[in-house]
């Protein structure tokens, strides 16, 4: 029997679960510590995790989501509480490999602030990283909410000074997380590419950025102007050994197009993908229609099924695939891993 829309369990995945009460770890649920834990995993969710090839790795954007709870989290917490402890219990859950961690994007964070969030995370696990707008902006904005070229509006001198960003993003990045570094991408949101020389200016100063990065980390670029995408962006990303954030955005298009228009000598290390938002949404359109982010609201299987394909391509070349989903992309990150996830073991034999 279906479950009714309003449950957030609406996968079969949960149907074949445990018995009611019964933990990960054993035990009864009324035993409980105070502390957040994961929620109980049905076989079903354990049964599709060991199908899963291990160079998949799936996760969410961000962590701190009271209506996880029964889905990845053993109860209803406030979002302090889970953005404290919560990343423990998400950590634990078997389909939940890596997290994409977007604080980052609006102020650097220490080395010391990275290695607490890596110490609670199993060795295996690896986090996908939002570099500082401050070295992906071109202006700084005279207040919330203005656009580009606003009256007032300054030239930012951090866009993609690369010693600054060397010392305030990648070292406390490589630093703090060691071995679960996963990948440290620069998204460039919607840019004004006329104030900064046009398409070839901007692809120039963003090659000039990466040469000049610290050789190690794995570096992935996401960007929001479809007018950037061609040759020229293929190839100063080979030139850079740097790999495309592949990315399910309005601005962009849609990625089995991304997907089908990129050779095979532009990609390099894993392959990168940030399913963010419903081509018909805005961020905070979604927001507000769909938290607290406890259902598929809106489903995109067009989008699944491209990254199901991407992923399985990588695989196939020797890449690993490291997938990240916001809450944007269907109404509930954990139910989309959860379905991309059954589409590419499906496939995957």
């Amino acid at each position: 029997m279906p479950r009714p829309r309003d449950d957030p369990r609406q996968l079969r995945l949960f149907d074949d679960g445990p018995a009611a009460g019964a933990s990960p770890t054993g035990g009864e649920q009324g035993a409980r510590s105070s502390s957040v834990g994961p929620a109980p995993w049905p076989a079903a969710v354990l049964e599709l995790a060991s199908c899963l090839p291990r160079g998949i790795r799936l996760g969410t954007s961000s962590w701190a989501f009271p209506g996880w709870s029964g889905l990845v989290y053993d109860r209803v917490a406030p979002e302090s509480a889970l953005a404290r402890e919560g990343l423990a219990a998400y950590a634990k859950h078997p389909l939940l490999r890596t997290a994409g961690i977007d604080k980052t994007y609006y102020r650097p964070i220490s080395a010391a602030a990275f290695r607490e969030l890596a110490e609670q995370t199993p060795a295996d696990f690896r986090f996908l990283v939002k570099a500082a707008a401050e070295c992906t902006t071109p202006f700084v904005r005279p207040a919330r909410g203005a656009g580009l070229g606003a009256r007032g509006e300054r030239e930012n001198p951090r866009f993609l000074d690369a010693d600054w960003a060397s010392e305030h993003v990648v070292a406390p990045y490589a630093e703090g997380l060691a071995e679960r570094a996963g990948v440290l991408v620069f998204q460039f949101s919607r840019l004004a590419l006329r104030a900064l020389g046009g398409p070839q200016g901007v692809l120039r100063r963003l090659e000039g950025f990466l040469e000049a990065l610290p050789a190690g980390p794995t570096y992935a670029i996401e960007i929001r102007n479809a007018e950037l995408w061609g040759e020229s962006y293929f190839g100063l990303l080979a030139r850079a050994g740097v790999g495309h954030c592949y990315n399910v955005h309005p601005d962009m298009p849609p990625i089995d197009e991304q997907a089908q228009s990129r050779p095979p000598e532009a990609q390099h290390g894993p392959c990168v993908v940030r399913w963010m938002l419903e081509r018909s949404q805005t961020y905070e359109g979604a927001r507000r229609a769909w938290e607290p982010f406890d259902r598929l609201v809106q489903e995109d299987p067009g989008s699944r099924s491209a990254i199901a394909r991407l992923a399985r391509g990588a695989l196939r070349r020797g890449r690993e695939a490291i997938i990240i989903i916001n809450n944007k992309a269907e109404g509930c990150a954990p139910l989309s891993v959860f379905k991309l996830a059954a589409e590419i073991a499906a496939e995957s034999d």
